[in-house]
């Protein structure tokens, strides 16, 4: 939902559209992790296919997961005096709730794949 929020502002208000495309650069790790579900489901985890898809995903989330939103933190940071207050609120809570959320993910990913 709280994504939802997030770009329903950037549409509605047609403001932020340059923060919301960069937040759907998270979107292109999301491909190698369903690869890597569909991988699991399929029994196929000792692989050289699951093996060559956790090194792109741990790759692919890191620059566009972790970088990304980082640099969006930062950008939210630097331009607080340049963005409403309700919307740098929203903005805000967002990336509190997605970044904590992506590090216990990368978290457990690490775990899973590489140090079983």
């Amino acid at each position: 939902s709280q994504v939802i929020v997030c770009f329903g502002i950037a549409v509605l208000l047609h403001q932020y559209i340059g923060f919301a495309l960069v937040a759907l650069l998270v979107e292109i790790n999301s491909i190698f992790l369903h690869l890597r579900q569909i991988l699991l489901m399929a029994n196929l985890v000792h692989t050289t296919c699951y093996r060559l898809n956790s090194i792109i995903n741990l790759g692919t989330y890191v620059v566009f997961r972790i970088t990304t939103l980082a640099w969006m933190t930062r950008w939210l940071f630097l331009n607080r005096e340049n963005v409403p207050p309700a919307t740098y609120a929203v903005g805000t809570v967002g990336m509190a709730i997605m970044t904590p959320m992506n590090i216990i993910l990368f978290y457990r990913l690490l775990r899973s794949d590489f140090f079983k």
